[in-house]
């Protein structure tokens, strides 16, 4: 250890005490080893090859913890298999988060993985609080040395530091905010976790602008001018402003339980009449808000965007008989049905509320025909559901996109694959646009806040929303509509549409659901769900009973 640090065994534990300040509490024999005698040191074992052992595996994390802790950056870099990067790391968490000293207590290694517990005490301008947490570090061999190094990843000093984050105390970069639901219900990250990246991002935009003021904390800066940075501890409050938010903590409640039912899930709730975001829910909580800025193909929940386009081409209508064969060869590429079922003399709301993909398929030869089967769904998208235009909800969104198609990717898209990509909050918005009957874009806050510009787009005509109304109600309520199990116990009136989206690798399909009940409207995605009834249908229908 450095000049002025004291090593000692006492009673089983190992303690270091550096430059008059304690860094104690190591339980690092009994934690990590399980109770065995001193274990040979890192520095004098000989190179290997292998799996790292057990004993290099408690050696190395010893060796890391206490020269972290310590305050000793270079040492505990070296003890890595990046140095370079680990280093001034380790220098920064201390130097920039104001660390005056700290404890960290490893728990039983599972393998090479050694959890353990920090309670760093942060000390600024005379106010002194501690900051406590979990974290957990892996013991690899490295591949030029042979020597066992911890694994160098940010997450080892705090599970939410990504390789741009810096751990920082002092003065917030941004004004504290209050926010409330539609209905002044205070929104909080501990009562609605989903919310946290939420509220962090609109903190950052809004805080000032409602009157707030910063006060003194100890947050991760993200580094980035795009990602909101991450509040880890307040040492002193700021002034809060009060900023009025869409959400609907009843709804929001029932969005958030909802999506835990799976292990990846998202879901995004809106109301019809006036585009106000009522609820967003993601499990497992990310500092990524996926339900807004998830980029993955929809499935079948787009042919509410192929049925409105055929129906403004002159394709059809709700009533009109299509074709519904087991497959279908289209652009030099075989499409089939779940099941290769088929519709004999069937309508087009049949081939919908079963959702056959050959009958939307099919409309390519007759788009061909007029030069337009690349282009027509990519307008209608636009120009009738806002998908591809810029959205301005108050936070970062992703707003959808249905780009021009060649070669098989044409058949691909007219059923959600292909390079058509869209967020739970986009397949929503298509869902609100025909209970509306017409598009209104999404938002979180008032646009008054910051004068921002709303995407527009065309009403649908008459004729087009009564149909996909029709539709829609047809798939959540005939008894072999895909959507009718899942929407059983929602009230009318009500519409639905089912999806699933095959992704590459995947053995099992992303589960699509979209649907609306009076004046809200819902979608949600759960990763490898299967069919879309199946695990999306539930969250939807959970989030439309709430509201």
């Amino acid at each position: 250890m450095r000049s002025g640090a004291k090593v000692a065994m006492v009673g089983g534990v190992f303690a270091v005490v550096a430059g008059g300040v304690g860094y104690g509490g190591y339980n690092l024999w009994n934690g990590v080893t399980g109770g065995a005698k001193s274990p040979q040191s890192n520095s004098a074992a000989a190179p290997r090859t292998g799996p790292v052992t057990d004993e290099e595996v408690t050696t190395v994390a010893r060796d890391f913890l206490a020269a972290w802790a310590a305050g000793e950056p270079e040492k505990a870099g070296q003890l890595t298999n990046d140095p370079v990067t680990a280093g001034p790391a380790v220098a920064a968490y201390r130097e920039g988060a104001k660390v005056s000293e700290a404890v960290i207590t490893p728990g039983t290694a599972v393998g090479t993985t050694v959890p353990f517990t920090v309670k760093a005490t942060i000390s600024y301008e005379g106010v002194t609080k501690d900051l406590s947490y979990a974290s957990e570090l892996t013991v690899v061999r490295g591949q030029t040395t042979g020597r066992a190094l911890v694994k160098w990843q940010p997450t080892v000093l705090h599970p939410k530091l990504t390789a741009a984050g810096t751990l920082r105390t002092g003065a917030a970069k941004s004004a504290a905010v209050k926010a409330v639901d539609r209905n002044n219900v205070e929104l909080t990250a501990e009562k609605y976790p989903s919310l946290g990246p939420v509220l962090n991002e609109l903190r950052e935009r809004y805080g000032s602008k409602v009157g707030g003021s910063p006060g003194v904390e100890t947050w991760i800066d993200s580094g980035s001018d795009t990602v909101a940075d991450t509040p880890l501890l307040v040492l002193r409050k700021g002034k809060a402003g009060t900023l009025k938010t869409t959400i609907d903590a009843g709804v929001q409640a029932a969005a958030e339980k909802a999506v835990k039912a799976y292990g990846q899930a998202s879901v995004a709730a809106i109301e019809p009449s006036t585009g106000a975001i009522r609820a967003v829910a993601n499990n497992p909580v990310t500092e990524f808000n996926t339900a807004f800025s998830g980029a993955q193909a929809p499935g079948s929940t787009m042919k509410i965007v192929t049925a409105a386009m055929m129906m403004q081409n002159g394709l059809a209508t709700p009533t009109t008989k299509v074709e519904c064969p087991p497959d279908v060869i289209s652009r030099s590429q075989s499409f089939q049905n779940l099941d290769r079922f088929s519709i004999k003399d069937g309508t087009l709301t049949e081939a919908f509320r079963r959702s056959c993909n050959t009958a939307f398929i099919k409309a390519i030869t007759r788009l061909s025909d007029k030069n337009i089967a690349d282009t027509a769904l990519g307008d209608t998208a636009r120009d009738s559901f806002g998908i591809g235009q810029v959205w301005q909800v108050g936070v970062p969104a992703a707003d959808g996109s249905v780009p021009e198609s060649a070669g098989s990717d044409t058949p691909a898209s007219y059923i959600g694959q292909g390079k058509i990509t869209m967020s739970a909050l986009n397949v929503a918005s298509l869902s609100a646009t025909v209970k509306n009957g017409g598009f209104l874009q999404p938002y979180l806050v008032a646009r008054d806040l910051d004068d921002r510009e709303f995407a527009k787009a065309d009403r649908l005509s008459p004729d087009v929303a009564a149909g996909l109304r029709l539709m829609m109600k047809a798939t959540a309520t005939a008894t072999d509509g895909t959507a009718t199990e899942a929407m059983a116990g929602v009230p009318g009136p009500k519409g639905a549409k089912t999806g699933s989206a095959e992704i590459d690798g995947h053995a099992v399909s992303n589960s699509w659901f979209t649907g609306y009940s009076g004046d809200l409207a819902a979608a949600a995605v759960v990763q490898s769900g299967g069919h879309g009834g199946d695990a999306a249908g539930p969250v939807v229908a959970r989030v439309l009973k709430a509201g």
